[in-house]
């Protein structure tokens, strides 16, 4: 079940829920993608309807971040869970351990999938990787993406991991369903911060909503352009969402009596 954030559907449940759907789509080999949902893909999605309609086409949308997770609440009184990337890419790979089925990452540079492939034989040994590809930085070829769905076809793959960024990932995802056969996810920064290229914020940061301040901090010249402009214009969508249903409700009331 989903419900909607300003300007996309979010997928709602527990935690536990996202990761039992994950696997029984897994266990079905459905050719699908499952989105990764932030405050920075949510304002991409308001300024770009193509965009949107890509993520509401999504099987799953994770609310990633607390900003949305909070959201829920003030827009429709649903107490959610946060189903963060960074959370979801280490527990779906001790599921690959538990259950067997091998995994395939997509995206990202040589050098990070080189400390991914490191990184899984000292932590999940038992995990099968079926593959790791790094495309090159440009749009793909016709005949290139053909290539490359034949290689993740015949990997033997079941779950496949791209990490591609916000929104280049949802876009291939989406171009891709009904070609790879098999679920997709898209997890953006979780890889990075996953092999240690990259820290992440601590707990108390991450309760408090403000783990994009701490990724501020360590990349200020990427991100601070994206954050001033992104987060000042969700706070305000998040207001008039708010303000418009409490005047809603207001006059419901007043037509009742």
């Amino acid at each position: 079940m989903k419900k909607t954030i300003i300007s996309f559907n979010v997928t709602i449940g527990s935690y536990q829920s996202f990761i039992d759907q994950i696997v029984n789509l897994i266990a079905d080999a459905k050719s699908c993608y499952i989105c990764v949902a932030n405050v920075h893909m949510l304002i991409e999605a308001y300024r770009d309807q193509s965009f949107a309609s890509i993520v509401n086409n999504a099987e799953l949308t994770t609310p990633d971040g607390m900003p949305l997770a909070l959201s829920m609440d003030l827009i429709h009184g649903i107490k959610q869970d946060r189903v963060a990337g960074m959370d979801l890419l280490p527990d779906l790979l001790k599921e690959s351990e538990n259950k067997k089925f091998p995994v395939y990452f997509y995206g990202g540079t040589q050098e990070m999938l080189d400390k991914t492939k490191d990184y899984l034989l000292l932590n999940y040994p038992s995990c099968p990787v079926a593959g790791l590809h790094s495309p090159p930085f440009r749009v793909l070829t016709e005949t290139e993406d053909n290539e490359i769905i034949e290689v993740i076809n015949k990997s033997g793959a079941k779950l496949l991991f791209v990490a591609l960024g916000c929104p280049k990932q949802e876009k291939w995802m989406s171009k891709m369903q009904g070609r790879i056969h098999m679920p997709m996810i898209g997890i953006g920064g979780a890889l990075p911060v996953m092999v240690g290229i990259q820290k992440r914020a601590p707990t108390w940061v991450q309760k408090a909503s403000l783990e994009w301040l701490y990724r501020l901090v360590q990349e200020p010249k990427r991100l601070f352009r994206r954050y001033a402009v992104t987060n000042s214009l969700f706070l305000t969508l998040l207001l008039k969402t708010v303000l418009e249903k409490k005047l809603g409700k207001k006059e419901n009331s007043l037509h009742s009596v």
